[in-house]
């Protein structure tokens, strides 16, 4: 069921509801004031017999002039009665005899001081007792009854055109409440269909839920877009890394494949570049893997974690990897919540990038402050110009001074997102040695 029609009938509902509450109350008020109201004619008719009665006492059986008939009549009638109850006078008629009240009625009405009402025999009566007997005053409950059934039938056609006002408004009023509602669904889905992550909702100038939704719907799609045209450039970007060393393995593989006629000297620069290439695609591989994994929702295990011991192993093992290279490591003692592989990664990747782009000294040193320890890396390389040096951690980023190196522009953000794994943050800046300087800051614990 459209939810449209289900709020219509919610709110017809709602109504109904309310229109038989107030009915059933105001039927009831109405039922109650009418009884009353008999009530009250049928005790004042009854004094006024007692009265007259009582002024000529010694009353004795005689028939009424022109008695009515109940069958038909919805009169007050008067009925005299002697202590017995045998009945003396009479101004009407049920079944061709004045109507006798009920034992139970003529016991209890000798018993009730001030008069006793009932109904009986579809009669309202009221019995007075008087000094020569009882005085019963009646009316038939006709009357009262339709007086009460043209209430009822005023409720009820009054009700029925109400419902249907009701009904009517409510599906005009959903279907006004639910237009932005199915504009939204309306744009998500051409959105799905042209994939056109840069359309965006109109602005609302309410501050209702649906300019909250809208508002929510338009982020999401700037996160869409922000994401899209990120996944497709990091797509582009590896197509790219990857096309130069498949080229260079496929050409000297096909010079290999030539056989006898190539030199031992092409033969063996041939397979060094075939080597060389693959394990470039190789790291270049395993880092797009790591990065896919952090997109992906990858959380780091963070344990206690003693940074200098780390520190002091990464930069006697890389100055045994580049033994060209005068690298300095200083590291004092720093306990933070971390991963020791990924701490290793973190450190092997701002070395490799410091190592690459440094033209003889590159220093590797750990501080410690009052609440973070930092890891700095330095090289006295050409360095990082100051516009750059937020785009250095952006995937496939490599700045123009940087792009004869073998580098895929892919190791300073996996640097970043280890570092923010750690609750930490990663700066670039300029070194004491003139070159660029990653600094990692990491919270101790």
């Amino acid at each position: 069921m459209p939810l449209r029609l289900r709020l219509a009938l919610f709110g017809a509902a709602v109504v109904a509801l309310t229109l038989v509450l107030f009915g059933a109350l105001l039927y009831a008020l109405l039922a109650h004031g009418a009884t009353t109201n008999q009530d009250d004619a049928l005790r004042g008719r009854a004094r006024e017999a007692v009265a007259s009665l009582n002024k000529a006492p010694g009353i004795t059986a005689r028939e009424p002039v022109a008695p009515a008939d109940l069958r038909t009549s919805a009169d007050v009638f008067v009925e005299v009665f002697d202590p017995s109850w045998t009945a003396i006078y009479s101004t009407a008629q049920l079944n061709g005899s004045p109507p006798i009240p009920s034992a139970r009625f003529r016991v209890t009405a000798a018993e009730v001081f001030g008069g006793y009402f009932a109904t009986e025999q579809g009669l309202r009566l009221f019995a007075l007792p008087f000094s020569g007997g009882y005085v019963v005053t009646g009316q038939s409950t006709r009357v009262l009854q339709s007086n009460l059934s043209g209430v009822l039938g005023f409720l009820i056609i009054s009700g029925v055109p109400t419902l249907i006002a009701a009904l009517a408004a409510s599906w005009l009023v959903a279907g006004r409440a639910l237009k932005p509602l199915k504009d939204v669904a309306g744009t998500a889905d051409e959105i799905g269909r042209t994939r056109d992550f840069g359309r965006r909702l109109p602005a609302r100038r309410s501050r209702d839920e649906v300019a909250l939704l809208s508002t929510s719907f338009n982020r999401m799609l700037e996160q869409l877009q922000d994401s899209f045209e990120s996944q497709r450039r990091f797509v582009a970007d590896a197509s790219h890394e990857l096309r130069t060393p498949l080229t260079t393995i496929q050409g000297n593989a096909g010079l290999l494949a030539r056989g006898p006629a190539v030199s031992d000297d092409v033969r063996r620069a041939a397979a060094a570049d075939i080597a060389a290439e693959t394990s470039r695609m190789t790291r270049l591989v395993d880092r797009m893997l790591t990065l896919a994994r952090a997109d992906s929702g990858l959380r780091l295990e963070l344990a206690p974690l003693d940074l200098g011991p780390v520190v002091i192993e990464v930069g006697r093992q890389a100055q045994t990897v580049h033994p060209e290279r005068d690298l300095v490591t200083v590291a004092t003692g720093a306990t933070i919540a971390g991963d020791e592989d990924a701490i290793r990664q973190l450190i092997w990747i701002l070395l490799d990038n410091a190592l690459r782009h440094a033209r003889s000294r590159v220093s590797l040193t750990l501080t410690v402050g009052e609440d973070w320890a930092r890891v700095t890396v330095a090289d006295d390389g050409a360095g990082i110009a100051t516009d750059e040096r937020e785009q250095v951690f952006e995937r496939f980023y490599r700045s123009d001074r940087a792009r004869t190196g073998h580098g895929a522009g892919l190791g300073l953000s996996i640097a970043r997102w280890i570092v923010e794994q750690h609750r930490g943050r990663i700066l670039a800046g300029q070194g004491p040695d003139g070159g660029a300087a990653m600094f990692v800051d990491l919270p101790l614990m």
